[in-house]
């Protein structure tokens, strides 16, 4: 029952207060520690293929008992300690996994800067939360870009974190993260990261797979509930189009925003400097405008809110009623 009631305290947090760029974060810390372990990883092993997979291995495991065990430890002596103490760093820690407040003003960022007719302002904004080049894209670009962000990341920014919060607590919550940052870093199909970076992208597949489908499915539901979207467009584009993704996780969201909102999605974008082809996803039925960011926030929060019941309604349901 206690960890229903540091969930929706953490999800309250969240969205209140969002995250504010003077307070100290979770992960940043797992940034600057994947940074630390990398250099020292590559010194420790040697630069073949099976010497980096094992390097890479290594930086999982490290960082799964740093900030899994770390974390089980903080809490089993603040509870010692104190009840309230435990409580009290339980929802403010897991507060700090979720990312629906912070998607919604980054992606608001983006809108206030189209609307004010400053194309260059709006790139800049855009590339803040994009892994694309944001220099070349026009007006219609960047607010695809900004859609398509909030699209994919409320499953890994959202809905993921509050899955394994829901179903192990802080730990859990902590593990998740930390293989979802160390893929944000090292699990790239390139030069450096081919080898190094394989555990970390398989591993944070395996976390994801089923966040993303669960994702897509409350999309489609929010979809069919608020008024303005398109539920049956977007559980017919999540079915089409959800595997139209290098990755087996992104696409689910995106397909299922793309045809809540009846929007073309995706496609090819340049990244560093290089054009990489990707396919659409959606369909391309009405022009793309500013409002559609708007848009995307509201069935991001939403879909959050439809997960919340979920992972608490439900089980405080079963438990008020054997």
């Amino acid at each position: 029952m206690s960890r229903l009631w540091v969930l929706l305290a953490a999800a309250a947090l969240d969205w209140l207060l969002g995250d504010p760029a003077w307070m100290p974060h979770p992960i940043r810390l797992m940034g600057w520690t994947i940074s630390r372990l990398e250099a020292g990883l590559r010194r420790l092993f040697p630069r073949t293929p099976g010497g980096e997979l094992l390097a890479g291995g290594g930086l999982v495991l490290t960082m799964v008992l740093l900030f899994g065990g770390g974390s089980l430890l903080l809490l089993a002596a603040l509870y010692a300690l104190s009840p309230a103490a435990g409580t009290a760093a339980e929802v403010w820690l897991s507060y700090q996994l979720l990312a629906a407040r912070c998607l919604r003003d980054e992606s608001m960022a983006v809108y206030r800067a189209l609307t004010g007719r400053s194309l260059m302002d709006a790139q800049r904004a855009v590339g803040r939360i994009v892994g694309r080049d944001t220099q070349c894209l026009d007006r219609d670009g960047v607010t695809r870009a900004a859609v398509e962000t909030v699209a994919e990341n409320t499953s890994d920014g959202v809905i993921a974190p509050l899955f394994w919060l829901a179903l192990g607590g802080l730990p859990l919550g902590m593990v998740y993260k930390a293989v979802n940052t160390m893929d944000s870093m090292v699990g790239y199909r390139n030069k450096r990261y081919l080898f190094f970076g394989r555990a970390a992208a398989r591993t944070d597949d395996a976390a994801n797979y089923l966040p993303a489908r669960l994702s897509a499915l409350l999309m489609c539901l929010a979809a069919a509930l608020l008024p303005g979207f398109r539920g049956r467009d977007a559980l017919r584009i999540w079915r089409r189009d959800r595997r139209k993704h290098k990755s087996p996780n992104s696409a689910h969201t995106e397909a299922a925003c793309a045809g809540a909102l009846q929007l073309q999605l995706a496609g090819p974008n340049y990244y560093f400097g290089q054009l990489v082809d990707k396919p659409t996803i959606g369909d391309d039925q009405r022009p793309v405008e500013a409002l559609d960011i708007l848009r995307a926030g509201r069935i991001l929060y939403a879909t959050a809110f439809f997960a919340l019941l979920l992972f608490c309604g439900v089980p405080l349901l079963i438990l008020l009623f054997p």
